[in-house]
């Protein structure tokens, strides 16, 4: 993969497939510029999945207050 196909393809990947390539990329093709665009998207659609388990957990005290 070239970095025009992983920046047209990033955004429809999910976590786990972001995650899969950045495993792949660390080991065994160790591109710093990929490693570093694979952790940054990585990390935002983590802090997404993490901040809606937060707010699921808020939402039954938000209804009840």
């Amino acid at each position: 993969m070239n970095w025009r196909e992983l920046n047209a393809q990033l955004n429809q990947m999910t976590e786990a497939e972001v995650k899969g390539l950045l495993d792949v990329e660390l080991v065994e093709r160790r591109r710093v510029t990929f490693v570093e665009r694979l952790h940054q998207r990585y990390c935002a659609l983590r802090a997404i999945r993490e901040r809606a388990e937060m707010m699921a957990l808020l939402a039954p005290r938000a209804q009840e207050a």
